[in-house]
């Protein structure tokens, strides 16, 4: 028993197929420049709300005495000193 689907037969007429390659092409070519259009839409979006926050974070006034006051960059905690010379106990 032979199984036809209506759409997906193979089309015998030359100019059929030509016209269905073509109708593909456009199609393709369609939704290349549709993910393209709303790649650029995405990245200067993107790019827009980066800056907006920029603007808007370096308006916040802080005053004189917090700029003077910075947190130490020191982390802190406990640590081990490793050496090569005897094997590590780990706790």
């Amino acid at each position: 028993m032979r199984v036809v689907l209506p759409l997906l037969h193979r089309r015998r007429h030359p100019l059929a197929q030509a016209l269905s390659v073509v109708l593909g092409l456009i199609v393709v070519g369609v939704l290349m420049v549709f993910g393209l259009v709303v790649a650029g839409v995405l990245t200067v979006g993107g790019a827009l709300w980066l800056l907006w926050r920029q603007w808007k974070r370096s308006r916040v006034a802080v005053p004189g005495a917090a700029r003077r006051a910075r947190q130490p960059e020191v982390l802190e905690g406990e640590y081990v000193v490793i050496r090569n010379s005897r094997p590590v106990a780990h706790h």
